[in-house]
């Protein structure tokens, strides 16, 4: 009978094209992953993979091995991580992706009550404005929108992600508010530069009777970094395009105001991506059912809505 091991390294270098990316994922070293699949083979007396020093193909032979093992490996990981999960106390590193604005102003203050429901969990919480890779980087969960949902990646929606106009009340002491997204062009605009693409970006708002508008903003203030953005429209200096969480805590002190609150743009839904369920971890399960608790019950799919002013 092969071992779980074996079988388990071999389906995960097949999937990510590598030992190095499989023994990330397995918790592994590569050249653990790559032992394991050499004893498969030897058991197997078949080559699996065509080796090379840039890359690693499966064979004829390992496609039709693949195809005929992988959904029972799955169900059969299934099985013992649904048994253990009955008798084990949820433990080990959660390790998780999320912006460095959202994440420190709504994710890491619930930490607390997280930790002091599942006390054997150890955080290891990334704040980053970046697309993570999660099976290769090694990660157990990410929080964020516009995730590329890879093979074997799941989403759960959260709450939509609404753009919003907003500016400080000092900047808009003498100046007329603008009625619907084309008079924003009258206005100082902070943008932000995607790191990704170099480009100014450019939104789309609609109101609920589903009109549609472009909203241009003029170039005063250009910046990286939504909380840059956010910060540049505290401090007067004109009017920024962000999502309505950046903005809420500001919006209810009075530091910010919204304009043209009948109007938005939106981003997609804020969403927590993970790995196939069936290959879930208590600690990774856990946190997902905690997650979706507290934004129902901070009313946060609500408060983030830029269709409610």
């Amino acid at each position: 009978m092969e071992t779980l091991a074996n079988l388990e390294s071999f389906v995960r270098s097949a999937e990510l094209g590598s030992f190095s990316s499989a023994a990330r994922r397995l918790g592994l070293t590569p050249a653990a992953v790559s032992r394991n699949v050499a004893a498969l083979e030897a058991n197997l007396k078949l080559r699996l993979f065509q080796r090379s020093t840039r890359s690693l193909a499966l064979t004829e032979a390992g496609e039709r091995f693949l195809h005929s093992v992988r959904d029972h490996l799955e169900s059969l990981q299934g099985a013992i991580a649904e048994a253990s999960n009955e008798q084990a106390e949820p433990a080990g590193v959660l390790k998780l992706s999320m912006s460095p604005t959202f994440g420190v102003e709504y994710i890491l203050p619930i930490l607390p009550e997280f930790m002091s429901r599942y006390p054997l969990i150890r955080p290891e919480w990334m704040f980053e404005n970046r697309q993570v890779d999660l099976i290769a980087e090694g990660y157990d969960a990410a929080i964020g929108g516009g995730f590329e949902l890879t093979p074997g990646i799941i989403a759960k929606t959260l709450a939509s992600a609404h753009i919003i106009a907003v500016a400080s009340p000092s900047y808009m002491q003498d100046r007329i508010p603008p009625h619907d997204p084309s008079g924003l062009t009258e206005l100082g605009g902070i943008v932000m530069r995607s790191l990704r693409t170099g480009r100014i970006r450019q939104w789309q708002m609609r109101n609920v009777a589903g009109e549609e508008q472009s909203a241009s903003l003029k170039e005063r203030i250009v910046v990286n970094d939504p909380a840059a953005m956010r910060s540049a429209a505290v401090l007067g200096l004109g009017v920024a395009m962000i999502a309505k969480p950046d903005a809420l805590p500001y919006l209810e002190n009075g530091e910010l105001v919204r304009l043209i609150p009948a109007w938005y743009a939106d981003a997609g839904p804020i969403s927590i991506y993970y790995a196939n369920r069936t290959l879930l971890p208590t600690k990774t399960r856990v946190f997902i059912d905690f997650i979706g608790e507290v934004f129902q019950r901070e009313r946060w799919p609500e408060r983030f809505a830029g269709t409610l002013g």
